[in-house]
């Protein structure tokens, strides 16, 4: 981090992956991670404690569910396999979206160690089998009801006893619940909880992403 500004060493010189701002510094390259796109990146200017403590080691194994246009993760690439997977990390890229996995395809032919999926997130058969691994780290970005019960679900079976795993919450999503945005998040907080996942943090997102709460979770 630069200030406010947060930046990971680029695993593929010369390239951005949704127009970030680059920058030299001798024979490293840069990029910007800009929070208003990344809901890891809001979560690491809002947290109140140290961001390593959520973010993923180097050589771990990832699920990142929810993998979208892939602009996260790509900069989890450059933390947890940099430049040609020289960590020999792994990244499991989940999208219920055909489109976004065709980006995820593009972006994980010169981004080694990132094998996109087609899958319903939801369904763990569909994904474990992509795992070389229980997963050190996990991230569920879902615009989906239930998602509290499907994080316990994932977690539960998918990630390791000493991983964390994050879920980026969207109040608007549980259209199941009554009552007003911190109530939805009330309730998925009980859920996480009655479950025996551990919350280690709940950050507020909101001005970054309205509506948005993230947990950060152990299994112990």
């Amino acid at each position: 981090m630069i200030g406010k500004s947060i930046w990971t060493k680029n695993a593929v010189k010369g390239i951005s992956v949704r127009g970030e701002r680059r920058r030299r510094e001798g024979k490293i390259e840069w990029r910007n991670w800009d929070p208003n796109k990344s809901k890891i990146a809001a979560s690491i200017l809002k947290t109140k404690n140290n961001p390593e403590i959520f973010l993923p080691k180097t050589g771990s194994t990832c699920l990142y569910l929810g993998s979208s246009m892939g602009g996260t993760v790509s900069h989890i690439h450059d933390i947890v396999c940099g430049s040609n997977n020289h960590h020999n990390g792994q990244i499991v890229a989940v999208d219920i979206s055909p489109r976004m996995i065709k980006d995820m395809t593009t972006l994980s032919e010169i981004r080694d160690g990132i094998f996109p999926v087609l899958a319903d997130a939801r369904i763990v058969g569909q994904i474990a089998p992509f795992l070389r691994n229980h997963a050190d780290w996990i991230h569920q970005d879902l615009s989906i009801a239930d998602q509290a019960h499907t994080f316990v679900k994932i977690i539960s079976n998918l990630l390791s006893s000493k991983g964390i795993g994050i879920l980026s919450l969207k109040a608007a999503s549980e259209r199941s619940s009554e009552g007003d945005d911190n109530s939805r998040f009330q309730k998925a907080q009980k859920i996480i909880m009655d479950s025996g996942i551990r919350i280690l943090e709940r950050i507020n997102i909101s001005s970054f992403e309205d509506q948005h709460e993230v947990f950060v979770c152990s299994k112990n």
